[in-house]
């Protein structure tokens, strides 16, 4: 199992019932080919699209039916599709239950900073888009990350260094590694994955880790 089918299977049991769930791209978008059975989620897309399933399978894709990562997905029974006012009327109203997000780097304090800066002279990365209006109009924010970068740095800081999407809105931060919860205290190390140790965890982490008495093994499966 690959690093990015690990994060997006565990942010999968974020998933409740009746919850409205908004997911970005990247490794979130996965997390909808996970849903646990018997959980009924309503997926909403920044894009415009309400109740959606899985990626389609190669040959069914419908081209008008995408995620906010342009990957065809399937429709569920009620789905619909809005402008995009209407869309960031939902996510700005205080109607998504849940955003799970991907991160450049978070801290300690449930700060997040997940949109590029400058590259060269004139030449930029990816934009913001709709991410400040979903860390601050969402009830619940999860991020999902690698745990380091390509060059093995940690990106979960004692403090941001890059430009912040939003303070402190992060609630659940989930890695390949661990599983990390933001609160008034610190940042709580609540689950370690399958083979991964506290001490391992603890090495690769920038940030300062409260670590409880008891620390649960993350369910993959």
């Amino acid at each position: 199992m690959n690093i990015k089918t690990i994060i997006a299977k565990r942010a999968a049991q974020e998933f409740k019932d009746c919850m409205v769930v908004n997911l970005g791209f990247g490794i979130p978008v996965m997390a909808a080919n996970y849903i646990q059975e018997g959980v009924d989620v309503i997926l909403q897309s920044e894009n415009g699209v309400l109740s959606f399933g899985p990626n389609a399978n190669l040959g069914e894709e419908d081209p008008t039916l995408c995620n906010a990562a342009g990957v065809p997905i399937t429709s569920l029974p009620g789905c619909c599709i809005v402008d995009i006012d209407t869309s960031f009327l939902i996510i700005r109203g205080g109607h998504v239950d849940m955003t799970i997000l991907g991160a450049l780097e978070v801290d300690q304090e449930g700060n997040i900073a997940n949109w590029a800066i400058p590259y060269a002279d004139g030449r930029y990365g990816p934009g913001v888009g709709g991410a400040m209006d979903l860390l601050t109009g969402a009830k619940k924010v999860v991020v999902t990350t690698t745990h380091t970068t390509k060059e093995g740095k940690s990106k979960i800081l004692k403090k941001c260094t890059m430009p912040l999407s939003a303070k402190g809105a992060v609630d659940l931060i989930i890695t390949e590694l661990a599983v990390m919860e933001v609160t008034t205290k610190g940042l709580v190390l609540k689950e370690t994955a399958p083979g991964v140790t506290v001490k391992e965890v603890i090495q690769k982490t920038d940030a300062d880790l409260i670590i409880p008495n008891e620390v649960c093994e993350m369910k993959v499966s």
